[in-house]
């Protein structure tokens, strides 16, 4: 990551030295998701790095994902450099809990934060187990910074009565008067000078944080719906390359999406060693099953459940040396992403394969589907065989059982149907299969 530097008093960055305070500042003013905890877990180390006294986010946001908010909350409670929040208009839902979490919260006129209810893609409010741990989340987050824990857990759950700030009719959002009025706000600004100024650093440094072109893939590429798009290419390429055994370009779109995926993960810290190991090791189990066991078995049952445990296991932290109590929702969501994932690309993978195999696509048929009919003068060379059914042969060389036999001068390939037959054996032909006849020993 590259980072600009800029002095609140526009003097040439020539003149920074040791002695001058340095003030990191990021935006926060997308959907909270992956890419906005990568970016958040680079600014932090950034300040760290170059022992910044401050940090400022600048923040507009409607919200997102739980998981992304709580660990970028988690984070910056465990932050030891102060971490200021400019409210430039909303702080909604996943953006008020991390908020809350800054150890000063800053808001321009006229912005708000709260709503902080947890609901699905629908917008509809999700069952009470869901709100139970985001007010907990509230609650003990504002308990951290010392502020009312029943006013942020209000911003959840409409059933809570802050008496003389809300009553249990609606979920809880202030303004910035009324943040203010309630200790959710140290005060107003008109900009992000105004909030630094409040700090009260002498001579700061500002460093505005620039992402560079590999962060915006990583940030790209660790998107949920990014994700959920490669592991159904990856189903997918699994799926034709079984179809069209050695056809070659879908197992090398399987494999590009599999490094894809795993890359960035890996990069980030989510993806183990051991997770990318248990997804090959599926791999390998389905290809045993498909091409040396027959039927579906339990090599195939383990391949799949390897490979949907080493794909979900891959998008989460790990729990290792994990104290407390133990979120599993980020780890359900991942599950519940492979599987549709998984799903779509298998019914993706049905309907491009009845397209491209058993219709005329922009290249051409790539698969015969015509047929042709006795009625329109076509026969087939099995009639010479079928007419052999009951003839007498002399086997010409060993049946073991498949060999040679001769009938009427000429040769052909025999199968015995049962046992060993020897050479210049007298045999009866008992019919054919793909070309080859089937035989046994004149009784």
């Amino acid at each position: 990551m590259i980072f600009s530097s800029c002095s609140l008093m526009a003097q040439d960055t020539t003149s920074l030295s040791k002695e001058r305070s340095k003030v990191v500042v990021f935006d926060m003013k997308e959907q909270i998701a992956p890419p906005i905890w990568h970016k958040t877990k680079k600014a932090v180390q950034q300040a760290k790095d170059i022992n910044a006294e401050l940090i400022v986010i600048h923040m507009n946001t409607y919200g997102g994902m739980l998981e992304s908010a709580d660990s970028i909350r988690t984070l910056l409670l465990d932050t030891e450099i102060p971490v200021y929040v400019f409210i430039d208009n909303n702080a909604a839902s996943a953006g008020a809990l991390i908020s809350i979490a800054c150890d000063s919260i800053y808001m321009r006129p006229g912005a708000n934060i709260g709503a902080a209810t947890v609901v699905n893609q629908e917008g509809a409010a999700m069952p009470d187990k869901y709100q139970s741990y985001m007010r907990s989340m509230m609650r003990a987050t504002a308990e951290a910074k010392g502020r009312e824990p029943e006013i942020a857990q209000a911003m959840v759950d409409p059933r809570i009565n802050v008496k003389g700030v809300i009553d249990s009719t609606m979920v809880l959002t202030l303004t910035t008067s009324e943040a203010i009025e309630n200790g959710f706000c140290e005060g107003e600004a008109d900009n992000l000078d105004e909030v630094i100024a409040k700090s009260k650093i002498k001579n700061p440094i500002i460093i505005r944080q620039k992402l560079t072109a590999s962060d915006h893939i990583i940030g790209f590429l660790i998107s949920p719906f990014v994700s959920g798009i490669l592991i159904m290419v990856i189903v997918g390429g699994i799926y034709f390359e079984l179809q069209s055994p050695g056809l070659g370009f879908p197992s090398g779109a399987a494999i590009i999406a599999a490094l894809l995926y795993f890359a960035p993960l890996y990069i980030e810290g989510l993806a183990a060693n051991w997770e990318i190991l248990l997804f090959i090791i599926g791999l390998v189990l389905i290809a045993v099953e498909i091409f040396a066991i027959p039927g579906f078995g339990v090599a195939g049952i383990l391949g799949i459940s390897f490979m949907v445990v080493g794909l979900t296991l891959a998008m989460v932290e790990s729990f290792e040396g994990y104290e407390g109590s133990i979120d599993f929702s980020p780890l359900i969501t991942a599950f519940f992403t492979v599987i549709i994932a998984m799903f779509l690309g298998l019914l993706g993978s049905f309907y491009l394969s009845k397209k491209l195999f058993s219709g005329k696509t922009i290249f051409g048929e790539l698969a015969l589907t015509s047929t042709q009919e006795k009625s329109e003068g076509f026969t087939s060379a099995y009639n010479k065989y079928e007419a052999m059914i009951g003839q007498e042969a002399v086997a010409f060389s060993d049946l073991r059982p498949a060999g040679k036999i001769e009938m009427n001068g000429e040769l052909y390939d025999a199968v015995a149907e049962s046992g060993y037959i020897e050479k210049e054996s007298k045999v009866t032909v008992r019919g054919y299969l793909n070309g080859q006849l089937s035989v046994r020993i004149k009784l």
